[in-house]
């Protein structure tokens, strides 16, 4: 030190500045250089990827009554867009059909297959209750820790659980099990029940899994770089879905053969961007939130990012893409920032956003012109939002994660650990009218008895 010392003071002043000076400009390139490399880097914006409107799935109507159709999977559909159009199922809905107390935390909304409804609670309790009445057909533990939902399909029920890691197809009439596959690890990622051919889904172990869905037996696996959470979707043939590590792929879905992957943008301090929401498939894009609190629109065929689009906080949410008669092609989605957001499925640029008044986890939906979301621990569980003007149209209590689903002739609200059936008014009025018609018409032929009863003769009959 002493040395140092004495060299610098035999320096001249003008010798000492401009060492100073240089000293200070290193730091600061330094500095300059670590921000850069820090920083959040910034959404993307790409114009030139391609987009389909009005390219989307829609609702297909097999029930001997027009107006009801199933809800056979998590997300409605294979494409998991979460919407349905609807002229009936709307508000108000001042009082509910029946009500159901699980008891126990429901995360997911239940699946509708003909006149049931199927899910599972947190403790793996797989539940069937018919649409009518609300009245358990059968249940069945099937586990012992469960987060996700069932599907449905080629006359099976098919779903997978946390504890133990398994993957199991159940009978629809009375719940039993047809086969169990054994995973390496724990699965939270509700099934897609992909033509009658397989059933595909991803496990925390990081592999994504097609299993057989007549026997359960493995078609074919992929790896990947981190744990799968979310539900995987599918269009043009392949599965599109993310993990942990901030991959997200296109799969085809009859070889496994991976067709792209690409990684999120991230966020500051080189932090990574995982993957928990489910994606939705429409307009020639895949949409999907991060934990880098973004929202991403990727080219389906090449995974090219069209635009990413930041939020105040992490994205769990599973997106809605909707392109309804009243509105241009758009996704809804929740953020933990407690904001909901209607972005233009096209360019991302917001359409709207309202404060939901806590933060939003699960994944909306979108029926008829409203979309509706829930809120975590608030006082109002679900909020529904027209869809064009983003205006508050509907309040209900219940609601935790992932609302509202229905069969076209109800809507179905899940809450905390309950599940409720609300008729539409027009249904409720209508009832109420043939109600107290059929209550005249008793009461005119009571008093045309009464009255022939006084007069000694005998009631008319016809």
């Amino acid at each position: 030190m002493g040395r140092l010392l004495a060299i610098w003071k035999s320096w001249t002043v003008r010798r000492r500045v401009i060492t100073v000076l240089v000293a200070a400009v290193a730091v600061g390139g330094l500095g300059v250089l670590a921000y850069e490399l820090l920083k959040r880097p910034p959404d993307v914006v790409n114009e030139n990827v391609d987009f389909a409107s009005k390219e989307q799935p829609k609702p297909k109507k097999k029930r001997p009554k027009d107006t009801t159709f199933d809800w056979p999977t998590y997300g409605f559909n294979d494409q998991r867009t979460r919407y349905v159009p609807s002229d009936k199922v709307k508000p108000p809905f001042d009082q509910s059909d029946w009500s159901f107390q699980a008891g126990k935390l429901l995360e997911f909304s239940p699946i509708i297959v003909g006149e049931r409804v199927y899910f599972m609670d947190i403790d793996a309790r797989f539940y069937a209750l018919n649409t009518p009445e609300g009245k358990v057909a059968w249940q069945d533990r099937i586990g012992q820790l469960n987060a996700s939902a069932p599907a449905y399909g080629n006359h099976r029920l098919f779903g997978v659980n946390l504890d133990p890691g398994q993957a199991f197809a159940l009978r629809p009439r009375d719940g039993k099990v047809l086969w169990k596959t054994p995973l390496p690890g724990r699965s939270e990622s509700s099934p897609l029940a992909f033509k009658d051919e397989l059933v595909i889904f991803g496990c925390e172990c990081g592999t994504v899994f097609a299993l057989d869905q007549k026997n359960g037996s493995i078609e074919w696996t992929v790896e990947t770089g981190g744990a799968i959470k979310g539900a995987l979707a599918q269009g043009k043939g392949n599965v599109y879905g993310g993990n942990y590590a901030g991959e997200f792929f296109s799969i085809d879905a009859e070889s496994g053969n991976v067709k792209w992957k690409i990684n999120t943008i991230g966020g500051s301090f080189g932090r990574g961007g995982g993957i928990y929401s489910t994606p939705a498939v429409a307009f020639g894009r895949v949409y999907f939130g991060s934990i880098d609190s973004r929202v991403y629109s990727l080219d389906m065929d090449t995974g090219e990012i069209a635009w990413s689009k930041s939020t105040g906080a992490e994205v769990y949410s599973g997106p809605v893409a909707a392109d309804t008669d009243s509105t241009r092609a758009t996704v809804y989605i929740g953020s933990i920032d407690n904001n909901f957001y209607a972005l233009d499925a096209r360019t991302g640029a917001t359409r709207w956003q309202q404060d939901a008044g806590g933060q939003v986890s699960g994944a909306a939906s979108v029926i008829g012109d409203v979309v509706y979301v829930s809120v975590i621990g608030e006082a109002i569980g679900t909020i529904g939002y027209d869809i064009e003007s983003g205006k508050r149209v509907f309040e209900h209590e219940l609601g935790e994660y992932n609302p509202a689903i229905t069969d076209g002739e109800r809507l179905y609200l899940t809450g905390y650990s309950n599940l409720r059936a609300f008729p539409p008014e027009d249904d409720k009025k209508e009832a109420s009218k043939k109600k107290g018609a059929g209550k005249k018409q008793e009461t005119k032929s009571k008093k045309k008895q009464k009255n022939g009863r006084r007069q000694g003769g005998k009631p008319k009959n016809g």
